[in-house]
C-alpha cells in the first residue's frame, strides 16, 4: 500500500501532535526513576515496595498494546489515541492525589493501560501515510519526541524531587494531555482515516501475522533488544548512586544524557541511513552499545558517564530505527496489529532482562553486567543484520 501525496500531506500534519504525546507517555514512564526514594518516604513505604507501582504500570503498558493495534486498524488510530490520552490525564490527575501505596498503584495500572495506545498507534499511523523509502527518516524526526521525553523526563524528575513535589509533575502532564487529546481529535475529523471492516475483536490477525517468517525474526530482535538494553538501563541510577554517592538530582540529568545520542542520531539520520543503508545502520547501532555499555561498566569517575551514555544513546535508536521500520511493514494492511505484536515483543524482552541481569550485577557487579549487555547487543546487530539480507 503506497500512501498518496495527500496522505503524506496530512501525516505531516498531525507529527507535531503525534511528537507531542509520544513525548508525554515517554516522560511520564521515565520520571519515576529518580523519585522512587521520595515516593516511598511520602506513602510511608519502602523503596521496594513503592517499586510495584513502577512495575504494574510497565505491566499494563506492555500488555495492552496487543489491545490497541486491532482496535486502531478497526475505527481508525487517530480517534483510539485521542480517547487514551483523554482517560490518561484523568488517570494522571486522581493519581497525583493518593495518600497511599495501593491506590496510587491501581491509578498507575490504569493509566498504563491507556499510555500504551500512543507509540504503536502512532507508529502505524506514519506507517500508513509515508512511503518505505522515507518512514526511517520520518521515524526519526518522531523519535526524538521519545528521546526529549527521555532526556526531560529523568532531568524533570530529579528537578521535581530536588526542589518541589513530585505529585505536581503528574498534573502538569494531565493538562497538556487533555490539550493533545483535543488536537488529535480535531486532526481525525479533519483527515478521517479508513477504518477496517470487522467489528468484532479477534486476535485472528496475530495468528496471520506470527505464520510469516520474517515477522518472527522481527519479533525475535526486538525481544533479545528489549531484554539487553532494558536489562541494564534499570540499574543505571542504582550504579551510579552505590558507586559515586550523587543526588537524586545530578542523577536525573545525567540519565537524561541518553536522549542526547538519540537526538544525534535522529538529526543524522536523513544522510546516514542512505550512506550505510540499514543493515549497515544494525552493524553500527550495536558496535556504539556495545562501546557505550562496557564505558558504563567500568567508569573511572562519574563524569565518564556523560560521554559513555550519549554512545549508549546513539547506539539504542541507531539499531531500534531499522527493526521499527521492518515491523511498520510486516503487514500493511493492518499495520497498528503488526506494530502492537513487535511493541509487546519488545516489552517482554523489557520485563525479562532486569530479572536475569539483576541476578548478574548482584553477583558480579557492574563492570561484568553492563559489558554482557553490550556483548548481547552486539551479537543481536551481527545476526540481525545477517537474518535480514537472507529474507530481503
Amino acid at each position: 500500500m503506497t500512501p498518496s501525496a495527500s496522505d503524506v500531506s496530512s501525516a505531516r500534519a498531525s507529527l507535531l501532535v503525534l511528537g507531542t504525546a509520544a513525548f508525554l507517555v515517554q516522560a511520564d514512564a521515565r520520571v519515576m526513576d529518580p523519585l522512587l526514594k521520595i515516593v516511598a518516604s511520602d506513602l510511608h513505604v519502602t523503596k521496594e515496595g513503592a517499586s510495584i507501582a513502577l512495575t504494574l504500570y510497565a505491566f499494563a503498558y506492555g500488555l495492552f498494546q496487543l489491545f490497541y493495534g486491532p482496535l486502531g486498524d478497526r475505527i481508525g488510530k487517530l480517534k483510539v489515541m485521542a480517547a487514551a490520552l483523554g482517560l490518561f490525564a484523568l488517570g494522571e490527575v486522581l493519581g497525583s492525589f493518593m495518600p497511599n501505596l495501593p491506590l496510587f498503584t491501581a491509578l498507575r495500572f490504569l493509566t498504563g493501560t491507556v499510555a500504551a495506545a500512543v507509540i504503536p498507534l502512532s507508529l502505524g499511523y506514519i506507517g500508513d501515510k509515508f512511503p518505505y523509502q522515507e518512514r526511517q527518516v520520518t521515524l526519526g524526526r518522531f523519535m526524538s519526541a521519545l528521546m526529549l521525553g527521555q532526556i526531560l523526563g529523568s532531568a524533570l524528575g530529579g528537578i521535581f524531587g530536588e526542589y518541589l513535589s513530585w505529585r505536581v509533575i503528574y498534573r502538569i502532564f494531565a493538562g497538556v494531555s487533555l490539550l493533545m487529546a483535543f488536537l488529535l481529535w480535531r486532526e481525525s475529523q479533519r483527515a478521517p482515516e479508513t477504518p477496517r471492516p470487522e467489528r468484532k475483536f479477534s486476535f485472528a490477525p496475530y495468528r496471520t501475522l506470527w505464520a510469516k517468517p520474517m515477522t518472527r525474526i522481527v519479533l525475535g530482535t526486538a525481544f533479545v533488544e528489549g531484554f539487553f538494553i532494558f536489562g541494564g538501563l534499570l540499574f543505571l541510577g542504582a550504579s551510579l548512586k552505590e558507586r559515586f554517592s550523587l543526588s537524586y538530582l545530578t542523577i536525573g540529568l545525567l540519565l537524561g544524557c541518553f536522549g542526547i545520542g538519540g537526538l544525534i542520531y535522529s538529526a543524522s539520520v536523513k544522510k546516514l541511513v542512505p550512506r550505510i543503508g540499514e543493515l549497515g545502520a544494525l552493524l553500527l547501532g550495536g558496535s556504539l552499545l556495545l562501546v557505550g555499555y562496557t564505558l558504563i561498566g567500568w567508569l573511572p569517575v562519574w563524569w565518564f558517564f556523560i560521554p559513555a551514555i550519549v554512545i549508549y544513546g546513539m547506539g539504542y535508536y541507531t539499531l531500534h530505527g531499522p527493526l521499527q521500520t521492518r515491523a511498520t511493514e510486516l503487514a500493511p494492511e493492518m499495520r497498528g496489529t503488526a506494530v502492537s505484536l513487535f511493541a509487546f515483543a519488545f516489552f517482554l524482552g523489557q520485563a525479562a532482562g532486569p530479572a536475569v541481569l539483576g541476578w548478574v550485577f548482584k553477583t558480579q557487579g557492574y563492570g561484568i553486567g553492563f559489558s554482557l549487555a553490550g556483548v548481547g547487543l552486539f551479537v543481536l546487530a551481527l545476526v540481525a543484520r545477517r537474518l535480514f539480507k537472507q529474507n530481503a
